[in-house]
């Protein structure tokens, strides 16, 4: 028979004579396996049967109410309809990969707005830093759902274990929607902010560039939860 090892950090089930040299789920090494022994259940023979126990086994009688229906009569609850259709969601979204699709949008445009911003302060080019700006508002908008899937992701494929990987990509996450929500409303009170007589340009550029360091820490540590072919 067959043994199967658990990872004590994510909670992946391996199956196998040895446990894996690494976690495929978490990349946490094979010490962090341990060994699960399945007991057999112990049945117990049933003794003779107590006068309390005959009097409960026997049925009680049959009270006509008058409101006896169906089960399937009843129509749902709002609420149960909501939930069926929030887990069929949720299952779609994990079977179809869209947390490592969405991350693909800010992490693809949050350094194409760096980039327009760096240009326009150096050449004085507006149009740049306009389109910097549009681009701020695509990767604050879409962040939201980038969260959201990765969420899912960590409750259904990771059985919603808290390793200190997961808390840094959550904080990664948060500090990318909030830092770009405020440059984004900054932005919007202040046209100028970006421009070369203004005192708080690098401040502005600093703030886009925790934003990309807290993308490039998260993708990072994304990607070892991933198991690649020769890893």
């Amino acid at each position: 028979m067959m043994k199967k090892w658990k990872c004590t950090v994510c909670g992946y089930v391996h199956t196998g004579d040895e446990p894996p040299e690494k976690c495929p789920v978490c990349g946490a090494d094979r010490s962090k396996f341990v060994e699960l022994i399945e007991e057999a259940p112990q049945q117990d023979e049933p003794g003779p049967a107590t006068p309390s126990e005959t009097i409960a086994q026997q049925p009680l009688p049959t009270i006509n109410t008058g409101f006896d229906r169906p089960e399937n009569d009843f129509p749902e609850t709002a609420q149960t309809v909501f939930q069926k259709y929030y887990a069929a969601a949720t299952r779609l979204l994990v079977k179809y990969h869209a947390h490592p699709i969405t991350v693909h949008i800010p992490s693809g445009v949050l350094p194409v707005a760096i980039l327009f911003l760096v240009l326009s302060m150096l050449f004085q080019a507006t149009g740049f830093e306009t389109a910097s700006f549009y681009n701020m508002i695509i990767v604050v908008l879409v962040m939201p759902k980038v969260l959201f899937t990765g969420y899912n992701d960590w409750k259904h494929r990771l059985n919603g274990k808290l390793t200190n990987l997961i808390l840094t990509k959550m904080i990664c996450g948060a500090t990318v929607l909030l830092l770009g929500l405020f440059i984004v409303v900054w932005r919007w009170v202040d046209p100028m902010v970006a421009l070369a007589y203004s005192q708080s340009r690098m401040t502005y550029l600093f703030l886009h560039l925790v934003i990309l360091g807290a993308v490039v820490i998260a993708g990072y540590l994304g990607g070892t939860l991933v198991r690649f072919p020769g890893d």
